[in-house]
């Protein structure tokens, strides 16, 4: 060696970390200088912990906003990584010697420094080399050196280039003298690329270098960093410069830590070195120790037979084939990933792209999640985290996974309330599926772990030490921060669902307050059903909702008087608005414990609506339709109804919004396929539709069509079939109704007590039920 050694490398980049690796054994450096934050010196040692291991990230985050924190992301491949553990292992000394996060941080969001992107290597987006080879105003190093060797993807480029080349023998410095060169032209060029922040990282490390020089000598020190910044390195300023150019910079104060990362967080950009395409396909190559293409091919096999698809050795064989013959077609001194691609979508795909789908999600990025020995630094809600998800056996995983819980079970309870309570506190690690069955006791979650929720966790912390108690500092922030009813509503629903008795009297006090002030029906009945599925999820949870029940109550009674004015004069989208609101109270008020009196005022209020004319045509359609499904209507009424409403007095476009009310499923037109298959059974109703819908004259059919098409087109196939069959065979013939049976073929003129109790004992036996003597009678069967 002869004065430093500047090793300018790409971030996550095998070839470079197989070229530092060379360098390092040659040169035998005393101290090695990486690129990084200072305040993670202390954490280095730990990166030797047998317990640690890569991916990693480095985290700092300021002490009073943990929001505001910044990642370095560390892969096997990467050749910080590489340096790092080959000082450790060498007993060379070595530290970071970046910028400190307490400037970078402070500098974030200030216009006068732009947006922090620490992907000053080149490791620009594959694909999209400008003109100029930038991203926006930043210089994309590698796009700008691809188009002047004529390659339209950096990435290919950075291949053919360094990937596929080993380092000479006896020279394992000659790639770093090669790339420094060529990064000085661009400097010549382009200055610092459009980022304002280089000046001062650059000043910065020239001191570090120069304080390392001073300590060990020129020969003992090598310098890891991107290799942008090797021409400003080697470049002689004057100390006074440099310092000037880091005076009166903003600081703030900062912890860091490692946390563990992810190969699919590689493949975005955000931050220091991300955004590499294709991270399980890098780490492969740094892996593989000879034959890399055929490792590769044995592992796409591999994937593929595990998913039962039909592939051999000789596949395997042929495909490696092709991916080199592809190679020396394009002129390229080794497969890469593209040739590799193509010759598995051609060899094992059968010119597919759908298995390739899954070869990208599972090898070319990965779910591969790091480690971190538990001796590091964390915020004490990140430890009680932690020490609940060892003991709830609920690991952090990289791949989405689903996760059914039986609330019955004490373990599987207490993973839920762990996982509302991080939702509360903005830590999805988890999200609630429509669980499989109908009951309030089965929970199914789909998990994935994201890095970032280290520092969601972080922000958390500020609310408090546990999980338990930050959740409830922050629902009792919530309720009183919160200004619409819904709002505190939902929040209620959480409290319960996470099992937070202490915050639940606080919710429960803004609830009432905000509840007596609003009188607002829609927004009253925009929160009733987070209170009625509260009670519901109390009963299995075994919490005490007694002051809840009685808010619901109130609510509901004041919805009750309130909703019949509020519906009168409505256009088109005003009434289709509150049936959503009457669907949703309706729902909500049989899930009320002991309403009795609450159900009494809600039938009224519905038989209101239905013969009140004044109330639009889609809103009594779907009054009638919720009495008849109640069995608060007899038929022969529900037939009354409809006929009126569809009189030839009435304007088309009101009878067929009547018509869409009251044949329509819960929660819009024909949602559930429940009003076809009321149709289906009743031909009664359906001989008023279709005697209607043919009097419809032609100057208005082109009117109501559209809204008659959106109702009947939501049914599932087999009920329109079943329908048109019906109208086919004139239910409607002369205008009047046809009684079901009443010379249908396949009906009989009456009901077959004695054939329809045959049925009994087959649902019995399905639903695992013992007939005992007194099931043995009809009345109770049926």
């Amino acid at each position: 060696m002869s004065g430093p050694l500047l090793l300018g490398v790409r971030h996550h980049g095998p070839g470079s970390a197989r070229a530092v690796r060379a360098a390092l054994d040659a040169a035998r450096p005393g101290v090695v200088l990486i690129e990084g934050p200072p305040e993670a010196d202390a954490l280095l040692p730990l990166a030797a912990d047998e317990r640690m291991r890569p991916p990693v990230a480095l985290l700092a985050h300021a002490v009073d906003d943990p929001g505001r924190a910044a990642f370095w992301p560390l892969a096997a491949f990467s050749p910080e990584w590489v340096a790092l553990r080959w000082a450790l292992d060498h007993g060379a000394a070595v530290r970071f010697v970046d910028l400190p996060a307490a400037h970078s941080l402070a500098m974030t969001g200030d216009p006068t420094w732009g947006d922090e992107d620490d992907d000053d290597t080149g490791d620009g987006d594959a694909g999209e080399p400008s003109a100029v080879g930038r991203r926006g105003l930043r210089l994309d190093p590698l796009a700008v050196l691809a188009e002047t060797a004529g390659y339209d993807d950096p990435e290919r480029w950075w291949e053919d280039v360094v990937e596929h080349r080993a380092a000479p023998a006896d020279d394992p410095l000659a790639p770093f003298a090669a790339v420094a060169e060529a990064m000085a032209a661009l400097r010549e060029t382009y200055g610092h690329g459009g980022n304002a922040r280089d000046p001062v990282r650059e000043a910065y490390m020239r001191l570090q270098l120069r304080a390392a020089r001073k300590e060990h000598g020129d020969d003992a020190v090598a310098f890891v960093c991107g290799a942008w910044h090797v021409p400003a390195l080697a470049a002689r300023t004057a100390v006074t410069a440099d310092r000037a150019l880091l005076r009166g910079l903003p600081k703030v104060r900062t912890e860091t830590t490692w946390v563990p990362w992810t190969h699919r967080r590689l493949a975005r950009r955000s931050g220091y070195g991300a955004g590499i395409a294709s991270p399980g396909w890098y780490g492969h190559l740094f892996a593989a120790p000879d034959r890399p293409v055929e490792r590769w091919m044995t592992k796409v096999a591999g994937l593929l037979r595990d998913e039962d698809r039909l592939v051999s050795s000789a596949h395997v064989i042929e495909a490696v084939r092709l991916a080199g013959t592809l190679a020396a077609m394009r002129g390229r001194p080794l497969p890469g990933l593209t040739e590799t691609t193509d010759a598995v979508r051609a060899v094992m795909c059968d010119g597919s792209d759908v298995p390739l789908a899954l070869i990208r999600d599972r090898l070319v990025v990965g779910d591969v999640l790091g480690e971190v020995p538990d001796g590091a630094p964390a915020v004490p809600l990140q430890r009680d985290l932690n020490r609940l998800q060892r003991t709830l056996r609920l690991r952090p995983e990289a791949a989405e996974r689903e996760l059914d819980l039986d609330l019955r079970k004490d373990t599987d309870a207490a993973r839920s309330r762990l996982l509302h309570r991080l939702r509360l506190l903005g830590v999805d690690w988890g999200t609630p599926e429509r669980a499989r069955g109908t009951g309030t006791f089965r929970e199914t979650w789909r998990l994935r772990w994201e890095p970032e929720l280290h520092v969601r966790v972080a922000e958390a912390g500020v609310w408090g030490a546990t999980v338990l108690s930050a959740a409830t500092a922050k629902a009792e922030a919530d309720a009183l921060a919160a200004t619409a009813l819904a709002e505190i509503t939902a929040l209620a629903e959480q409290c319960l669902l996470a099992d937070l008795s202490e915050a639940l009297g606080p919710v429960m006090k803004a609830l009432a307050d905000r509840a007596a002030l609003d009188a607002d029906v829609g927004r009253l009945a925009r929160a009733l059903p987070a209170l009625a599925r509260s009670l519901r999820y109390g009963d299995v949870r075994a919490t005490d909702t007694a002051a809840l029940a009685e808010v619901a109550t109130g609510l509901a009674l004041r919805i009750c008087v309130g909703l019949p004015p509020a519906c009168a004069g409505l256009d088109a989208d005003g009434a289709a608005e509150m049936r959503g609101h009457v669907d949703t109270v309706h729902t909500a008020i049989r899930l009320l414990p002991d309403a009795d009196e609450v159900a009494t005022r809600w039938t009224a209020v519905l038989e209101r609506l239905a013969r009140r004319d004044t109330i639009p045509g889609a809103l009594r359609g779907r009054a009638a339709r919720l009495l008849l499904d109640d069995g608060r209507l007899a038929e022969d009424e529900a037939a009354r109804l409809m006929g009126l409403a569809l009189s030839p007095g009435t304007a088309p476009a009101e009878a067929a919004a009547w018509i869409e009310g009251f044949v329509g499923g819960a929660g819009g037109p024909g949602r559930d396929g429940s009003g076809g298959m009321l149709l289906v059974h009743d031909e009664r109703l359906l001989a008023l539709v279709d005697a209607w819908l043919t009097a419809v004259p032609a100057e208005a059919f082109t009117d109501v069509l559209p809204l008659l098409r959106r109702t009947f087109s939501a049914y599932e196939p087999g009920v329109r079939r079943t329908l048109g069959e019906l109208v086919r065979r004139g239910p409607a013939e002369g205008g009047g109704a046809v009684l079901a049976g009443a010379g249908a073929p396949g009906f009989g003129t009456g009901l077959d007590e004695a054939r329809a109790d045959g049925v009994l004992p087959l649902l019995d036996l399905l639903l695992g039920r013992r007939r005992s003597d007194d099931d043995e009678r009809v009345g109770v069967d049926r």
